[in-house]
């Protein structure tokens, strides 16, 4: 029966808000396409592909409990894994048949854990180490792009790591080929500069759209097909032959199979749920959505994106902000923009391959910085210099390492700091608490420390309660708060609930900073 209202208010929704979602879908698919085309290219896939997964996102997700409002297709954030994972597989065929069914697997295991609900547990790992993971993912995006933005020969750089790509960036510019390279910078110009103008058409149409407006002109007015090497322009070739299965099991039993199942698995999940969240804060209705519900819709497109050689499928945050943007009501927009694009691989792939990869490095490069701007190290300073040492710590050993290594080492220096600040041992996966109930409702105490490692016992006892009666959270005997702990207030304090709740007696433990969500010691 639940499935059965749940589809009745899905075309419900569909049928009130049509216009509102085709135009939205429309917009957002602006945006996808050249994105999606140039987050291939970077990950190792062909082009296609990742507009492959941009239309499963759209077309197949929307039929499961997904985020009302998030756009589901390949991110920016998974460009070095997928890369990383084709140049150690043999950077061949088999490496991208291997690459697919580690998404397939990976799929699996989301689906897994959206129906044992456990998706609430992407609680354990602390903000500053996700944020940071995110940050050093748009540094080395960054850096990949830098040559294929200056039209450099892509043996000149396949498979260097960013280390290698930043002292390799004066030989990139000496071999710079200028029309692709001003095709390049023109692209860069459109996107970071023109925004700081105050211009109302900019505000109806995506950024991205300008770039292909103006750098596909010029890719045909210098005769880049005729003049610059086979790699300067998007190919595409046969996009109904390019769509086949794509599984081979040969290495599944080796280490590096499973290493990147779980880099996959954590990154994709993590990114989407933070977008999930973030998304949700930005809905004009304030829609609150089921993180397992979106990693169970999630999953199966991952499932089939993977079966037919498509990048992973998350929900991706800059074309899900846009989405709200323009207006959606519900996830049919999503639904429209996987059909657009559905459409132009149909009609329009002769002006695709006219897009010049140079502009799509552009579209990639202000995608990173976006990730990786100065305003995210300031931010984790603002909220405590402890935070900021954890961000720095991850991107370090990200660069240096791999982003499994990188994740790892800000939740290790993490703990670390907690431990410096006081926190036992027992009390680093125990929530300590105790209730007292009253005819007004109920007081829970929360005791000794609470932390992003304990958060979860938290979480599970404080909505327990709130679900059914008034709720004093008092922290009278609490003697340390960490960063993690305190943005979970911050939003709990936003939250609608039908019972009331009030927070006590934390104005007594010292701040770090005069961040809202900075940490608090007594």
């Amino acid at each position: 029966m639940e499935n059965i209202q749940k589809n009745k208010n899905d075309f419900q929704m569909l049928k009130s808000f049509w216009k509102n979602d085709i135009i939205s879908g429309f917009m957002v698919f602006l945006l996808a396409l050249p994105l999606s085309l140039g987050i291939a290219k970077a990950s190792g896939f062909p082009p296609a592909m990742g507009v492959v997964s941009a239309i499963i996102g759209g077309l197949v997700t929307v039929f499961f409990k997904v985020s009302p409002l998030t756009i589901k297709g390949p991110a920016a954030g998974l460009i070095t894994i997928c890369a990383a994972a084709i140049t150690e597989f043999g950077n061949n065929d088999l490496a991208l048949q291997t690459v697919s069914t580690v998404i397939v697997v990976m799929a699996i295991l989301q689906i897994i854990t959206g129906f044992l609900k456990l998706g609430r547990y992407t609680d354990f790992f602390p903000p500053a180490a996700i944020h940071a993971m995110l940050a050093a993912i748009g540094i080395i995006i960054i850096l990949k792009q830098i040559p294929v933005l200056l039209g450099d020969e892509p043996k000149m750089y396949k498979s260097e790591g960013p280390i290698q790509l930043f002292l390799d960036i004066p030989k990139f510019v000496l071999n710079a080929h200028f029309y692709i390279a001003f095709v390049g910078f023109v692209a860069l110009i459109i996107l970071f500069v023109l925004p700081k103008f105050n211009i109302s058409l900019l505000k109806f149409i995506p950024a991205p759209l300008i770039v292909l407006l103006t750098t596909i002109p010029l890719s045909f007015f210098w005769h880049f097909k005729e003049t610059q090497p086979s790699y300067s322009l998007v190919q595409i070739g046969n996009f109904w032959e390019s769509i086949h299965f794509n599984i081979n099991l040969s290495l599944i039993s080796t280490f590096t199979f499973w290493k990147y199942v779980l880099m996959f698995y954590f990154v994709s999940s993590l990114e989407s749920l933070l977008t999930v969240k973030a998304v949700d804060g930005l809905d004009p209705e304030k829609k609150i959505s089921n993180p397992n519900g979106d990693l169970i819709g999630q999953g199966f497109g991952n499932f089939i994106a993977g079966l037919f050689g498509g990048l992973p499928i998350i929900s991706e945050v800059v074309r899900s902000s846009a989405n709200v943007k323009f207006k959606a009501k519900s996830k049919w927009s999503n639904f429209f923009h996987g059909m657009f694009l559905l459409i132009a691989m149909v009609f329009f792939i002769p002006v695709i391959e006219l897009i010049p990869n140079a502009a799509l490095a552009a579209l990639l490069i202000y995608a990173g910085f976006n990730l990786a701007a100065p305003k995210h190290f300031i931010h984790a300073y603002k909220i405590g210099k402890e935070q900021l040492l954890i961000f720095v710590i991850t991107i370090i050993i990200t660069l240096i390492e791999d982003l499994l290594l990188g994740i790892l080492a800000g939740i290790i220096s993490k703990f670390l700091i907690e431990l410096y600040y006081g926190v036992k041992l027992k009390n680093l996966f125990k929530a300590i608490y105790s209730i007292n109930k009253n005819n007004e409702g109920v007081e829970i105490f929360i005791k000794e420390a609470a932390i992003f490692s304990n958060l979860i016992g938290f979480k599970k006892i404080i909505y327990k309660h709130l679900n059914q009666e008034n709720v004093v959270l008092n922290f009278s005997e609490t003697k340390y708060i960490d960063h993690s702990f305190m943005a979970f207030l911050v939003t709990l304090k936003n939250e609608k609930f039908e019972n009331d709740l009030k927070i006590v007696n934390i104005e007594d433990i010292k701040c770090f900073s005069n961040h809202p969500e900075a940490a608090r010691k007594r």
